[in-house]
Order: structure tokens, then sequence, then C-alpha cells
């Protein structure tokens, strides 16, 4: 199959392409690399033009100040439409959300209805912010959620722009003219399965993939000190809840000054940040979240100790009943507790780090996940053309 991949927020996109190469199909990604983490693509969008250099960025900030016009959005929609002569006869499209072109919503609508036009069936995956998703958690229905300190704190609401956009009127229709050109929506973990059920969207469940025979996994050795990573990303830190593992380290620190180090990032590119945690025993992730996201994947798959969602829908689903994650929750209490355990109890770190690494072979290995792709893109109708 020739496979043609729109956006990329995590590296997902980058792992499913992997796979499938592996597999014998012919994968192109286009996407603008999610700003600073710069992820590899074939097709780039991102907006060098009003984003690199100096002159270009005060002019920008200024019209956007004064008309609110976003000059990076109008340049990517314009790098999408140069790109779209070389977008055509593909078997199959996945985008990674409803604004997959990361620009205005009536232009994002026009490209893919070009793109929809010249090729053969679309997939919608759902594996972030998206309509339905925000839609629910507005409802106040799961005991926690990415929403939940906006829920506490209204001044907060500045930090999620990104988040509320998605139930604008503009957003929502995106997301319902792509979901009606669609063959199939899919989902990548529980934090959106469970959302899209609970709304009534039919969805395909299929873990994220990750590319094990690239990531290095080494067993954990406890030879002086333990090491804990934070990696902060400023835009999401207040969703991710990072707050609470900032203050559950400072007072770790106190108490363990010569058993523990730690390590804190702040916005840093992906493969900085993954070489970053290489030496980590400990990763903090999120504490909002039932189910694990692709960052924390990763760590897991290199056997470290990551805190992060995993609640009991989680063990359910997957039938554990060992722990392979820790569930982080937003209690700093909490936190404090099972960092303390996990540093006076050292073979405890050992254990969970292999049955982490463990876990993801099993339930996440690359070219297993592709081919539930295939068999799922391999499955569905026809895109409806108009």
């Amino acid at each position: 199959m020739k496979i043609l991949l729109v956006g990329e927020y995590s590296r997902l996109h980058n792992s499913l392409k992997e796979g499938l190469i592996a597999l014998g199909h012919e994968v192109t990604i286009i996407a603008s690399g999610d700003h600073f983490k710069k992820y590899n693509v074939d097709y780039s969008l991102y907006p060098a033009f009003t984003s690199d250099f100096w002159l270009t960025r005060k002019a920008k900030n200024l019209l956007f100040t004064l008309t609110k016009i976003d000059l990076e959005k109008t340049e990517r929609a314009l790098r999408f439409y140069c790109f779209l002569p070389n977008l055509k006869e593909y078997n199959h499209i996945q985008l990674i959300n409803s604004d997959p072109i990361e620009t205005y919503p009536f232009a994002s609508r026009f490209l893919l209805n070009k793109l929809f036009n010249q090729n053969k069936k679309v997939s919608l995956l759902i594996c972030g912010e998206e309509t339905p998703i925000i839609e629910y958690l507005l409802k106040k229905e799961m005991k926690y959620s990415i929403l939940s300190p906006l829920f506490e704190d209204a001044t907060l609401k500045k930090n999620y722009h990104y988040t509320l956009k998605y139930v604008r009127p503009q957003y929502r229709k995106s997301f319902n003219f792509i979901k009606e050109k669609a063959a199939t929506l899919i989902t990548s973990d529980l934090d959106y399965k469970i959302p899209m059920d609970a709304m009534g969207h039919d969805s395909q469940f299929i873990p994220n993939p990750i590319n094990t025979d690239k990531i290095k996994f080494e067993p954990l050795k406890i030879e002086d000190k333990i090491i804990i990573f934070l990696g902060i990303n400023e835009g999401s830190a207040v969703k991710k809840g990072s707050a609470f593992f900032e203050k559950a380290l400072a007072i770790i620190q106190q108490k363990y000054p010569n058993q523990v180090e730690t390590i804190v990032t702040r916005s840093i590119p992906y493969n900085q940040y993954i070489e970053a945690y290489n030496k980590a025993h400990i990763l903090l992730d999120q504490v909002y979240g039932y189910d694990q996201g692709y960052n924390a994947l990763e760590a897991m798959a290199k056997g470290k100790v990551v805190f992060t969602g995993a609640e009991h829908e989680f063990y359910t689903h997957y039938n554990l009943t060992e722990k392979v994650a820790i569930n982080a929750l937003p209690y700093v209490d909490y936190l404090v507790h099972q960092l303390s355990f996990l540093i006076e109890n050292p073979e405890e770190i050992i254990a969970i780090g292999k049955r982490a690494k463990a876990f993801v072979e099993k339930e996440h290995h690359y070219l297993k996940i592709a081919e539930k792709y295939l068999a799922v893109w391999k499955n569905t109708v026809q895109i409806t053309k108009k």
C-alpha cells in the first residue's frame, strides 16, 4: 500500500511509518514537526519564514496584535497547498487529528477536501485533544482529567487556548466534516477510547506503536544515587500536572539528599529530551491520565519506572496483575509517598522496570501495531467524495 500520514505530535506517526515500511509499504509523513520538538517528516509544513527570522517574527507578532491574523497558520496552509500535487494516488490517508495542518479551520477543510478527492480512503486518529474528547471532559464525569486544573481555577483559561478551540463552532465543523469523510475512527489509548464511547462515537482501539528495535534497553542498575527525571513541556505543564511533580521533587530532595539526583528539563527538542533521561531510573510523566501516552511508553520500553496514567481501567483492559508503571495522581503527598517507597526499596525499581519493558514489547510493538492498522484500513469502505 501507498500510505500518507498527515500530522505528527508525539512520534506516533513516525513509529507507525517504521512499522509499515518494515512490512513492505510505502509511507510519507507531512507535518510541521510540532514546533520545538522537531519530529522527522518527509514534507515539512514548518512555518520557517514567519518563525525563524527576527524581522518576520516581529512583523508576525505585530500583525497578530493588531488584527489577530496568524501568519504561521497562513504559511502552513500555503505550504500544504504547494505540496498537494505530490499527494496523489495514496491507498490510504490517516490524519493525526481534525487539525493536522494546524491552520485556520476553513482553510483546513478546503485543503483536506482537495486531498481527499485525489486519493482513496481516509481514517481519523484520536490520540490527543479532539472535539468529542473535550466535549466529554467538560461534562466533568471523569474523576479527573486534563481539564481538572481549569475547573479548580478559572484564571488558568489562558493555558487552555489550544484545548478549548476544539469545541468552538469552526473546529467542531472541521471534526464533523472529517468524520463524514473518514472510513474509520481510531483511538490510541483509554484516555480517548473512554470519552469516544461515552459520546457515542464508534472507534477502533489500536494501542500506540513503539519501535522497540530502535530503543536501547539496559537493565537498571543502582550503584550510587537514584536518578529521577522530569521533562517539562511549558505549553502543556498545567494539563500534565507538572507542578505536583516539582513540589514532590523538592520534598524528596530534602528528605533524601544523599540518595537522589534529579534532572529537570524545559521545552527541549525530542532528541535532546530522550538523551536527557537516558540515565534516569524514574521518569515523571503526567498525573491526569488513565493510560500511558507516547513519551511514557518509550521510557517504559527502556525499562524506566514511569509515573503516569495507570488506572484500574488500564490494568483491567490489559489483564495485568502486577505494576508496570506507577499510577500518578494530582496529590503531592501521594507522589512523595510513592517515590519514597521506591527510594527505600530499590529492588522494586528494578522489578517494575523489567515488567514495563515486557509490557511494551507485548502490547505496543510497532510491527504488531502496524499490522493492526493495516487490518482496519483494509476492512473499511471508500470515503464519499464531494
